[in-house]
C-alpha cells in the first residue's frame, strides 16, 4: 500500500535551498546522512492537469492566507517572481529559491482535498 509521496527538487546550489527550507520556511527535517536533509511536508494533494506537449510538474505551497504568507516571508528576504492575482482556482504568486528554482504560492479558493 502506498503510504506517502516524496518530492525531489534539482536545483543549482541544493545547499543554499536546503537551507532556506530549514531556516526560512521552518519545516521540520531529518538528516539523511552527510548533510542530505529530507523534509516533512504539510498535507499535500495532487492534480492532472491536461497537456499537449510534454509532460512537466510544478510544486505549488498552499496558504490559507496569501497576503499574509507574502509579508511574512518578503519580510526574511524571499524574492518573488510576480504580484499576488486572481486565478479561477485561487491567489496565486510565486518565489525564487536561493538555487533558482521557481516555487508557486496560492492561497486556494476550491475545497482542499486534505479537509476530508
Amino acid at each position: 500500500m502506498i503510504n506517502g509521496g516524496h518530492i525531489v527538487i534539482h536545483s543549482r546550489d541544493a545547499e543554499a535551498d536546503r537551507d532556506f527550507f530549514r531556516d526560512v520556511l521552518e519545516w521540520p527535517h531529518v538528516d539523511a546522512g552527510g548533510g542530505w536533509l529530507i523534509f516533512g511536508l504539510p498535507p499535500a494533494e495532487l492534480a492532472v492537469h491536461p497537456t499537449d506537449g510534454p509532460g512537466t510538474q510544478q510544486l505549488y505551497l498552499m496558504c490559507d492566507d496569501v497576503e499574509a504568507t507574502v509579508a511574512g516571508l518578503a519580510a526574511k528576504g524571499v524574492e518573488f517572481t510576480g504580484p499576488v492575482t486572481d486565478a479561477r482556482w485561487g491567489r496565486v504568486t510565486g518565489f525564487r529559491l536561493p538555487g533558482g528554482g521557481e516555487v508557486g504560492l496560492y492561497e486556494p479558493f476550491h475545497e482542499r482535498a486534505t479537509d476530508g
